[in-house]
């Protein structure tokens, strides 16, 4: 009798562990899926480069996204540039030698409340509402295009978005799977879409909706700061 107990405890707990590694296993192709349908879209270049916004909107984290952004400001392709997620104490002067400093004085602006890319959207979205604005142009490296314009299509569902990837040199998206650093970021990146994709389908840990107050400073002799990358 115990004999018997032991042998259906045995079978089941082999159905269960079949069962999970089952799941394990569909997790894995299907994560893995992902990750290469993810790879290969933030290979994709901007699909209307020529188009003129309103605004040109830099979020701050990344290799030459800042360059790309007064770059595009320089060719005439927006009224004025505003980058979001400034760190206090950052100094100007590094930064405006490398800029025309007429441009620079009268045409880009800084937001210093964001922290992460859903704030750079919401801090955004204020900076546009103050102005106007309807449309715009982000700037953001390719690895974290997918994820920065479904927080900021959330953050401004009636304006017009034209992504605008940047590619860092150290960023190897061409045989992406055989370089371990970026291997690595592009896992860690499509991990937060997904994460990000579910707080939106399923308002998961959605945040309150708080008044940001964006201190946005023209560059002027005045201003106590610039982004970093």
């Amino acid at each position: 009798m115990e004999s018997s107990a032991r042998e259906r405890s045995r079978r089941w707990a082999l159905r269960v562990a079949r069962v999970v590694l089952t799941a394990l296993a569909i997790f894995a192709l299907l994560w893995s899926g992902g990750l290469a349908w993810f790879a290969e879209a933030s290979r994709e270049a901007s699909d209307r480069p020529g188009l003129v916004t309103e605004a040109i909107v830099v979020p701050t984290g990344g290799s030459g996204r800042l360059e790309e952004g007064m770059r595009l400001l320089e060719e005439g392709l927006a009224q004025v540039l505003f980058v979001t997620g400034v760190g206090e104490g950052v100094e100007r002067e590094e930064l405006r030698e490398r800029h025309d400093p007429a441009l620079w004085a009268c045409c880009v602006e800084l937001g210093y409340e964001a922290e992460d890319t859903e704030a750079n959207a919401r801090e955004a979205a204020a900076w546009m509402e103050s102005r106007a604005f309807t449309s715009l142009r982000l700037v953001t490296s390719g690895y974290h295009m997918l994820r920065a314009m479904m927080e900021f299509r959330s953050a401004m569902p009636n304006a017009t978005l034209v992504a605008h990837p940047v590619f860092p040199e150290h960023v190897k998206v061409e045989h992406w799977w055989r370089y371990r650093g970026t291997a690595a970021l592009i896992a860690s990146e499509f991990t937060k879409y997904l994460w990000a994709l579910a707080r939106r389908t399923l308002g998961i840990g959605l945040r309150r909706r708080t008044r940001l107050v964006t201190r946005c400073a023209l560059r002027s002799a005045r201003s106590p700061s610039i982004p970093g990358e």
